[in-house]
């Protein structure tokens, strides 16, 4: 199958660009007296995904009452040690909230460095050493990002372009920047619905398309010119889960089950597996290839699990549907709760990130939870970094050689040997 990226790194960009299985066998059993290599307080408070690239690992955060700076930490993959960090100030400081975005964006690797992007408008990029390469404020050059929970998007990159896309209520708009210097390539118009999720390069027979999903809406472009290339509607709810690629002209979309969203009768039909293929007139199209009947998910996009699609709703429920069909394979409820990180496909074993601090472990083989893990104690100092409704959330997942990172919004957990 194509890669997703040409940008080299172990997991060098969000969701590893759409490719969340991997063959590298990670741990599988720790809690928080047992398996740990290290850990690492990570400056303010983040809700990014950890980048690994460059022999480093990246990750982004906030910190102050009206989110006055933001920050760019590089750890050392074997210690965790403290590389370096790059503060900026917030051009556009807001009201520090558990209801907003804080750092949601994850940066992503290019060849030159880091990428990183902040909902202030800070765009700005980072050589591996740490030195700051060049630094734009999109809201100074296009005008205030005002969007409902704020700002989530992770940058998306190839090898000659960044992709930033700022979905706001007003005038939204997709960017394609050169890593080198910054510079726009291209600018087009974003799509105009509500979106949490993150734009993806899918493959196709011809190339690449960069796909984004909004709410009602999935739309292809063209990387290389910002053209609209095609536009499909027949689906909604799907404002947070990002495409995961499953072969050429092929992802997955999910869905939620739409609490406080219209037509939320429609979301199980809106989970499953969509192709772009072109039409007798020479354009493109999207359709889905077959949809969900009770599936539905959450913040964690679905995954590619062996021969299955695995999708997890807001209660924990594990669905597995069949690659081909989208016949159900089993549904099992898991001890992970509810997920707003994606999950992750290790050497055979698939990972679920609950939001709450419990990872799942199953088996691939038999289907089975072979473990049930924790960095942090239930409940423990849960004041310090409150989520929705208070409590230590834990918002992403990461390969780092042979260790697993689990990214909470203050602190980074390197799981394995020592």
């Amino acid at each position: 199958m194509p890669n997703a990226s040409a940008i080299e790194g172990q997991w060098p960009k969000f969701q590893n660009g759409g490719l969340s299985s991997i063959d590298t066998a990670l741990p599988t059993e720790w809690s928080p007296e047992q398996n740990i290599a290290w850990t690492a307080d990570i400056k303010g408070y983040g809700q990014s995904t950890p980048i690994v690239a460059h022999d480093q690992i990246v990750v982004t955060s906030t910190s102050g009452e009206n989110k006055d700076d933001y920050h760019v930490s590089s750890f050392a993959i074997d210690t965790g040690e403290l590389n370096w960090q790059v503060d900026v100030a917030n051009p556009s400081p807001f009201k520090n909230s558990p209801m907003v975005s804080r750092a949601a964006p994850s940066a992503v690797a290019t060849e030159a460095g880091f990428v990183a992007f902040f909902e202030g408008g800070v765009l700005l990029a980072i050589s591996p050493s740490g030195e700051t390469q060049w630094k734009r404020d999109l809201v100074a050059e296009f005008g205030p990002i005002t969007a409902r929970h704020g700002l989530s998007a992770s940058l998306e990159a190839d090898s000659t372009r960044v992709f930033v896309w700022v979905e706001r209520e007003e005038a939204p708009y997709i960017l394609a920047v050169n890593p080198t210097t910054g510079e726009d390539i291209w600018k087009a118009d974003g799509l105009g619905a509500t979106s949490w999720a993150s734009p993806r390069l899918v493959p196709v027979e011809d190339g690449q398309q960069l796909v984004c999903s909004a709410s009602g809406k999935l739309v292809g472009l063209d990387p290389s010119t910002g053209e609209r290339l095609w536009e499909f509607t027949d689906l909604s709810n799907n404002t947070s889960n990002t495409p995961t690629i499953v072969s050429e002209g092929r992802f997955l979309i999910g869905a939620s089950d739409g609490r406080g969203e219209t037509n939320a009768g429609a979301s199980a039909a809106s989970n499953g597996l969509i192709e772009i293929s072109k039409g007798d007139d020479g354009k493109f199209q999207a359709g889905f290839v077959w949809q969900a009947k009770k599936a539905t998910c959450t913040f964690g996009s679905p995954v590619l699990a062996g021969d299955t699609a695995a999708i997890v709703n807001r209660t924990g429920v594990l669905y597995r549907l069949d690659l081909e069909t989208g016949e159900q394979v089993s549904a099992k409820r898991t001890d992970a709760g509810g997920l707003w990180a994606t999950p992750l496909v290790a050497g055979g074993n698939l990972y679920l990130f609950g939001y709450k601090g419990t990872t799942s472990v199953i088996s691939l083989a038999d289907g089975k939870e072979i473990a049930e893990n924790r960095c942090w104690p239930e409940g423990g100092d849960g004041e310090e970094t409150p989520g929705f409704g208070g409590g230590n959330v834990l918002y992403a997942a990461a390969p780092a050689g042979d260790r697993l990172l689990i990214r909470r919004g203050d602190k980074l957990y390197a799981i394995g040997a020592k």
